[in-house]
């Protein structure tokens, strides 16, 4: 860092508030102008509290990839100019709607508006998502029966109160949360709030003297959507007021939809007579997607970026197949999946090949350390360079030899936790001095030798997805 910024972050130190353009400015030096204008100029400076500033970004990829690759870096650059600043928060503002109206707590509804909301900062996890509807919630086989409860709801057309929707994490749950309000806020009052935020505001009001206007303020709705109920665990007392609030909107006719990551009777720390009445409205759960329903996901998520980003996005066939079948774990990771797959194509400006792609996707992957063995490597070896095993675990020394067990040695140390002692064990009783040195060698080989680097992802590809193809 040059005089200038040393000066400079001396002033700064003195001053109120942080000054968001010397930031930028250092980070475009320090990270460069490709990066500086890819991402880092989207940032926009919002608000600075007594730890933290509030920074605003245009979409939840934006965030997702400034959060992973830069943070740390930003972070440091704005402790530079005021070292009380020990964590940086986002929030998702797009840049064709105008900045947010922030109303204090508990304002008083007007006759005009429809949806209320508890802001208690700039942080808003309680808006609705415009984005979030119907239209773009993809069904299948497994969320078939949440999706139709939640439509009959949003049409009056349904008698059951609550209804309650669960699922494992990023299956969907929020989104339809998020539609029903949508709908619903046209002609009704419509409160949105996750669980936490109940619990947050509840603490506060109790802090503040303010439990009348809290009753008053939840009681006063419509339509109650609160979600991921299952973070209510163990509170006591928010439990008691929630009980009554449930009851409250239920005797006037409100209408109450809950998301969980479990069914009612699986609640740990939740009062009986709370997973009672859960029980007693329609209870409805999202199941992992299933192939079909993962391609239509996969097809709907890439024909959206390919409309953003015009012949930027492409992916052949094979991959989109090979993502459908692999990431299977939740809605959110596909979608997470196709967003690191273009990332990388807009990135590098090329279209990357499956090897890549396993790469790309390493932790999202069906893999399981338990899976690799060092038999599974052994046998990978020795028919990649077209030896037995018996020869590869013998005490020869001959060079077509001495590589493959090297190259086992080696691969067998990256890839499983196994220690040493283990590793020479599974080598014909081999002492841990060779197996260091084994590993130094290929470590060696692979610096000067590209074939030698080649060799080694090929095989540790056919390792990890043995299971799917052993050919890249």
């Amino acid at each position: 860092m040059n005089n200038t910024y040393k000066n400079t972050s001396l002033d700064k130190l003195k001053s109120e508030k942080l000054d968001w353009s010397i930031v930028q400015d250092e980070m475009k030096n320090k990270l460069g102008l490709e990066i500086y204008e890819s991402w880092l100029k989207k940032i926009n400076f919002v608000e600075e509290f007594n730890n933290y500033i509030l920074l605003s970004v245009p979409t939840r990829f934006i965030r997702d990839w400034i959060t992973s690759r830069y943070l740390d870096q930003i972070l440091q650059s704005v402790k530079n100019y005021k070292k009380e600043i020990i964590r940086i928060e986002f929030k998702i503002v797009d840049i064709n709607t105008k900045n947010d109206h922030i109303v204090e707590n508990f304002k008083p509804l007007k006759n005009k508006e429809n949806i209320s909301f508890i802001k208690d900062s700039y942080l808003q996890y309680n808006r609705i998502d415009p984005n979030k509807r119907f239209e773009n919630f993809l069904t299948g086989s497994s969320n078939k029966l949440a999706f139709e409860a939640s439509l009959k709801v949003s049409e009056n057309t349904s008698n059951y109160n609550p209804l309650y929707i669960y699922g494992g994490v990023g299956m969907g749950k929020t989104h339809l949360l998020n539609s029903i309000g949508l709908e619903l806020k046209k002609n009704n009052k419509v409160m949105f709030i996750s669980a936490e935020r109940f619990m947050y505001q509840f603490v506060k009001s109790i802090k503040s003297n303010d439990m009348v206007k809290f009753k008053e303020y939840f009681r006063n709705t419509d339509i109650l959507l609160i979600d991921d109920i299952q973070f209510m665990n163990g509170k006591e007392a928010m439990q008691e007021e929630f009980f009554h609030t449930f009851n409250a909107l239920l005797d006037k006719g409100s209408k109450i939809i809950v998301s969980a990551d479990r069914a009612p009777n699986k609640l740990s720390r939740i009062q009986e007579r709370i997973k009672s009445r859960f029980s007693g409205g329609l209870v409805v759960d999202i199941q992992k997607p299933d192939l079909e329903l993962r391609k239509k996901i996969v097809e709907k998520k890439i024909e959206e970026l390919d409309n953003l980003y015009p012949d930027q996005v492409k992916i052949s066939k094979e991959i989109k197949d090979f993502i459908s079948n692999e990431v299977t774990t939740s809605i959110r990771e596909l979608v997470g999946a196709i967003n690191r797959i273009v990332s990388f194509s807009r990135i590098y400006n090329k279209i990357p090949n499956l090897a890549e792609i396993k790469i790309v996707l390493k932790d999202l992957l069906n893999l399981g350390e338990n899976k690799v063995t060092i038999d599974l490597i052994q046998t990978l070896v020795c028919k990649f360079f077209k030896i037995s095993k018996n020869e590869m675990l013998s005490a020869r020394r001959s060079r077509y030899l001495v590589r493959p067990r090297q190259t086992a040695i080696y691969l067998t140390k990256i890839l499983t936790s196994k220690s040493l002692p283990e590793i020479g064990r599974e080598f014909s009783n081999r002492d841990h001095t060779t197996i260091i040195h084994s590993v130094k060698t290929i470590e060696k080989l692979k610096e000067k030798d590209p074939d030698m680097v080649d060799n080694i992802n090929k095989l540790k590809n056919q390792i990890l997805y043995n299971n799917k193809e052993n050919e890249i």
